[in-house]
């Protein structure tokens, strides 16, 4: 049985870097929306994902299995595929047309609370510890705290947007669960890649019977969005999850879905001239200590 290691400096480097990159994902899925259909916006991100991943997989033959092991993993692939990108990716660019970018970190923020009670049932591995329990509901205080302000008055009350938001969350841990369980031993570049080109697949195969006519952004800024959300956020930020994932279990990895609201919001204060919040600071004071005490080190027994 595989046990959970203490996060090394690498761990630590794509942890952040992942929460980084996605921390400007619902500002860019706002934009894209207001352009196009959350269909289109989910298949063209996952296209460019998967092309990018599939160059990055070309490129690197020290990840090339053979074609029987593919074969056998592929019922696996296709779970992936549709529970990690095909139905979120859906329901998280459908929330985007009903929830401010706030509500809709708040509610992704539901995804570590959803993975701990369903990953020890599945990975032995990742048990559920008072450390854990207390880490993940403190920083999940935090991201509401931290958020609060900003979505006061805000139309973020749609039954609809947060009934897809809570989806996209429960989809979300239960394929990180199920990819720790089903994946263990095959390259990083290899499962994401795999999985991005199926779950994209299935969506343009749902847009070809549900979008007529398919119709393609007007504005320059969406075509950003799809290079950021696809190249950044679809590519480079599954790699690392994906590497984080088998090193350090699901439930420590899904603590990363709690950095994107804290990094919104320093990137509105800055650059936006949003205005500051004094709760601010205690949200990202527990969002820090949710992290820290989850990710803490067990001191060995000692010898008497």
């Amino acid at each position: 049985m595989m046990k959970e290691r203490t996060m090394k400096n690498k761990d630590w480097l794509y942890f952040w870097l992942t929460g980084l990159i996605w921390g400007t994902s619902f500002l860019w899925i706002k934009i894209a929306v207001g352009d196009v259909s959350p269909i289109v916006l989910a298949g063209s991100r996952s296209l460019i994902g998967a092309l990018g991943l599939g160059l990055i997989f070309a490129l690197n033959k020290q990840t090339h299995v053979s074609w029987k092991i593919l074969k056998k993993r592929s019922f696996d692939f296709l779970i992936l595929g549709f529970f990690n990108i095909t139905f979120p990716w859906i329901m998280v660019s459908t929330a985007g047309q009903f929830l401010d970018s706030g509500m809709s970190a708040i509610l992704n923020g539901a995804m570590p609370l959803f993975t701990i009670l369903l990953s020890p049932i599945f990975n032995k591995d990742d048990r559920i510890t008072p450390a854990k329990i207390g880490g993940l509901v403190i920083g999940f205080i935090g991201v509401v705290i931290l958020v609060a302000p900003s979505i006061q008055g805000s139309r973020s009350n749609s039954l609809i947007g947060v009934a897809a938001m809570l989806l996209a969350s429960l989809s979300y841990a239960s394929a990180t669960i199920f990819a720790r369980k089903k994946t263990r031993g095959l390259p990083t570049q290899l499962l994401a890649f795999v999985q991005m080109a199926i779950g994209s697949a299935i969506i343009w195969v749902i847009a070809i019977f549900t979008e007529k006519p398919i119709t393609l952004p007007q504005f320059p800024i969406t075509w950003a969005a799809f290079l950021w959300l696809g190249l950044l956020g679809s590519c480079i930020a599954y790699i690392f999850y994906f590497d984080l994932l088998h090193n350090i279990g699901p439930t420590r990895v899904s603590m990363v879905t709690y950095i994107p609201p804290l990094v919104g919001l320093i990137l509105g204060i800055v650059f936006l001239k949003e205005q500051f919040y004094w709760q601010s600071l205690l949200g990202a004071f527990l969002i820090l200590s949710g992290i820290a005490i989850v990710n803490l080190k067990k001191k060995a027994p000692q010898k008497t």
